[in-house]
């Protein structure tokens, strides 16, 4: 996945244990229009983290696929990674 796409994923997430947490904190409320207004948000919060599932489990299909396909490329990259980590870790 590319980084603005993990950033939007990330900020999904964020924003689903946020609606979670108010959720849960405006429990004890009762009204009819608070009654309406946490089903809607409730739909909302179940479609948001099937769509973010979704998306996680496309993206993972994708990086599989490619990493079948190009599979000196994948080792390629991936020893890069690791050492600029390693270099990283090691002027610490």
């Amino acid at each position: 996945m590319n980084a603005p796409a993990e950033r939007l994923v990330t900020d999904v997430r964020v924003l689903v244990t946020d609606i979670e947490e108010l959720l849960r904190a405006t429990a004890a409320q009762s009204g009819e229009r608070i009654a309406a207004t946490r089903s809607r948000v409730e739909a909302a919060l179940v479609r948001a983290r099937d769509t973010v599932t979704e998306q996680t489990r496309h993206a993972a299909q994708a990086t599989d696929q490619y990493a079948h396909q190009h599979p000196w490329q994948t080792s390629g990259i991936a020893a890069g990674v690791g050492l600029l980590i390693g270099l990283l870790l090691g002027k610490r």
